[in-house]
């Protein structure tokens, strides 16, 4: 595995020296930035095609790579050039080739010569897969009237589905940015001035019912409108139906149960019981009268 940790000398300072390559005199990319002083870094480069080295003619193949010294040598308008510069693995040559936007290929410049292997299929008997057509002098239209209704149909399709949704999306995010800020701000200061008034307007509604009936504070109420006074109307009677049906269902199984009712026959045996002795008491006067 490798090593993450570093060492510091001792008179090492982080602010004059800013780092460890800087304090050994050494650059981050090591032996390949050796020339890096003229403008050439040591790079790692892969023939593209076939070549013929021009020293000792020998084949090299397409895929071979080398150190190259990659060098920048100019612009095609805002892409670089760069040049890389490779020594025969055979001999003691050296060969260049450089890179060529225009076209899109590389090229050699010196020291070699590439191995033509390109293909005309109609000087094979085929047929052309890609043919060009010369626009005329004045620009106006193709040669091919069909290639002319196939382009302006395609630009037709691009205006529609990617340029003009783009240039929309695009005013409006200049609108967005071009507006008053303060009359915008003003608007939205308004809109939350006049849901802050109607927060606390409810909010001491619910306090003073809270108070009235002695609900807790953590206790949430509903919001007052139709549908809610509607729901609770339906709940309560809902509630009112249970309550009878249960009440229903109660007495009628007192009433079915068998047996006498214990505080209704003992009270009826007190009044018997005071009714007889009133009567004795009657007699017992009558007969000491006599």
């Amino acid at each position: 595995m490798q090593g993450f940790n570093k060492y510091y000398p001792p008179d090492y300072d982080g602010e004059k020296h800013k780092s460890l390559n800087a304090y050994r005199g050494k650059h981050a990319l090591g032996d390949r930035a050796r020339k890096l002083d003229k403008g050439i870094l040591i790079t790692r480069f892969e023939l593209p095609y076939n070549i013929w080295c021009g020293t000792c003619n020998n084949h090299i193949g397409m895929g071979v790579r080398y150190n190259a010294e990659k060098k920048k040598v100019g612009m095609y308008y805002s892409t670089p050039i760069y040049s890389f510069r490779c020594k025969c693995h055979l001999c003691d040559g050296w060969f260049e080739i450089q890179t060529d936007p225009k076209n899109t290929r590389y090229v050699v410049v010196s020291g070699a010569r590439q191995k033509d292997e390109e293909w005309n299929p109609e000087e094979n008997g085929g047929f052309a897969i890609h043919v060009f057509f010369e626009i005329p002098e004045n620009n106006s239209a193709t040669t091919d009237p069909l290639t002319a209704l196939e382009k302006s149909t395609d630009a037709h399709k691009h205006l529609t589905n990617v340029q003009i949704p783009r240039l929309e999306s695009l005013q409006d995010l200049s609108d967005h940015y071009n507006n008053d800020p303060y009359a915008r701000s003003a608007v939205v200061r308004k809109h939350f001035r006049a849901e802050k008034k109607v927060e606390a307007a409810k909010r001491a509604d619910d306090d003073r019912i809270k108070g009235r009936y002695g609900l807790p504070e953590t206790l949430k109420l509903l919001e007052d409108s139709d549908e809610a006074r509607n729901e609770a109307r339906e709940e309560w009677e809902r509630g009112r139906r249970q309550l009878e049906a249960q009440s229903s269902i109660r007495k009628a199984r007192l009433s079915s149960s068998a047996g006498p009712n214990p505080a209704i026959s003992l009270r009826e045996r007190v009044l018997g019981n005071v009714y007889s002795s009133k009567l004795v008491e009657k007699r017992v006067r009558k007969l000491g009268v006599r």
